[in-house]
């Protein structure tokens, strides 16, 4: 076995200890999982992040509860009294359910080249490809049917899931997580027209990427035109998402699902792309800029803030209504702005 599944259970107290929380109740009880609020078990941990949830308190069958000192009281049971008993959770969900350690080895129907310099620790998985001078490092994990190109380079403890393709040059941190089908280092989409036909550019960038980024199923992250694609530091990228070519990812930035970026665009650091959002390319936003589900940046943003775009849903006769006047709003005005004229020297005259 390449992986050992690993289940562990703690006391309530070795927990409050490792997370920093506050103990009220059992140090002694034990907890092996987690579980929701409202589908809680003994034996298991939860949590109690708002109001919302607080009227399965009181009945929970869970062991051990996060909560915060404002529903500490009310608790039946052993708590763990946090600040933030949402982050708090995360932490704790960690420790019960770690991820399998890697167990070094090579699947014999894996393909790797005799210059790959590869840590005995990492395992390469059945179908993986491994080109020349790729170098792997401890405790990597390379699942079935990945690739691997030319001089890549994969830092310690970073896992590559199932058929994911990492190109040439490219170079990814540690602690990386990356789930099935993510592409890294395609090429970019870069092509000149010439009279109608569209004429390649060849794609000589690489991407980079730092430690502790984790990237979700089926996403892409082109490689640079010329310079690098660069992805910061605690990176987080949900399932569907696109990077273009040249762009840039600041630091603990996070990307949900469906949004893009296009190319040469720099996103700051602990900036924050909801659903659905598309970014244009060589433009800027500013670190910690929060850009809502749906919307369409189509400027640099300077300046820190929550920024909207698109139109909200509402009920379909009154969409249409308002869509078809919105055809004639130019009409519109240019009429009330001659009406206005016309009341002014009405005005004027008497």
């Amino acid at each position: 076995m390449n992986i050992q599944n690993t289940s562990v259970s703690m006391t309530a107290g070795q927990l409050a200890e490792q997370i920093g929380a506050s103990l009220v109740g059992d140090a002694e009880v034990r907890v092996e999982h987690i579980s929701s609020m409202d589908a809680a078990e003994r034996g298991s941990l939860t949590y109690l992040k708002d109001k919302a949830y607080l009227e399965y308190l009181s009945d929970t069958r869970a062991s051990v509860v996060i909560l915060t000192e404002a529903f500490a009281d009310q608790c039946p049971v052993t708590a763990l009294v946090v600040e933030d008993p949402y982050v708090a959770y995360a932490r704790a969900a960690q420790l019960l359910h770690p991820q399998p350690e890697v167990q070094g080895g090579h699947h014999a129907a894996a393909v790797i080249d005799a210059s790959a310099s590869i840590a005995e620790s990492a395992y390469i998985g059945p179908g993986a490809v491994i080109e020349a001078d790729v170098t792997i490092g401890e405790h990597v994990y390379i699942g079935p049917n990945c690739v691997v190109r030319a001089c890549a380079r994969i830092g310690d403890d970073t896992r590559l899931m199932a058929m994911v393709h990492v190109g040439k040059n490219c170079v990814i941190g540690e602690r990386g997580i990356f789930h099935a089908g993510v592409v890294i280092g395609a090429d970019g989409f870069g092509f000149a027209n010439n009279k109608g036909v569209w004429v390649k550019i060849p794609q000589i960038g690489a991407v980079i990427i730092g430690d502790d980024v984790e990237v979700g199923a089926n996403s892409c992250i082109d490689c640079g035109a010329i310079n690098n694609t660069i992805v910061g530091n605690g990176v987080k990228i949900d399932n569907f998402i696109q990077i273009g070519h040249n762009a840039e990812v600041g630091d603990h930035s996070i990307m949900v699902t469906r949004s893009g970026i296009s190319g040469s665009t720099v996103v700051g650091k602990h900036c924050t792309l909801a659903g659905g959002v598309g970014v244009a390319g060589h433009i800027h936003l500013a670190e910690g800029t929060v850009i809502t589900a749906m919307s369409m940046v189509t400027h640099s943003i300077d300046k820190a803030g929550v920024y909207s775009s698109g139109v909200s849903v509402q009920d379909a006769g009154a969409w249409r209504r308002n869509h078809a006047r919105l055809h004639n709003l130019d009409k519109t005005i240019k009429e009330l702005r001659a009406e206005i004229k016309a009341l002014k020297q009405g005005i004027n005259k008497e």
